[in-house]
This record gives structure tokens, C-alpha cells and sequence, in this order.
């Protein structure tokens, strides 16, 4: 049985980025599994820069 919680998205609100759990962003040195309480807070958004709390969790 697997306990360990579901991947989530995040969606930048300024240009439309996601930001995906499961596949991290190897670009900008976060590995692929790395959850958003994991990514650092001085991350921004590759696309246009934005902060980190510019972002929200969605559902797809």
C-alpha cells in the first residue's frame, strides 16, 4: 500500500506556468519528486520571475 500523498500542481498566477511535483523542474535545480514545500523560497517562476506564494495549488 502506498502512504505517500499524491503529486500535486501549482499554478503560477501571473503567466500561467505549472509548476508539477512529479516532474520538478531539472532546469532550475529541483528534481523530479520535489514537493512545493520543498522548493526553495527564494524560487521563482521560470517563465516570468514571479515569487513563490504567486502561485496556487490546482487540480487537474
Amino acid at each position: 500500500m502506498n502512504t505517500e500523498a499524491p503529486f500535486k500542481t501549482y499554478l503560477c498566477l501571473i503567466c500561467g506556468y505549472i509548476y508539477d511535483e512529479e516532474q520538478g523542474d531539472p532546469e532550475e535545480g529541483l528534481a523530479p519528486g520535489t514537493r512545493w514545500e520543498d522548493v526553495p523560497v527564494n524560487w521563482v517562476c521560470p517563465e516570468c520571475g514571479a515569487r513563490k506564494e504567486d502561485f496556487e495549488m490546482i487540480e487537474i
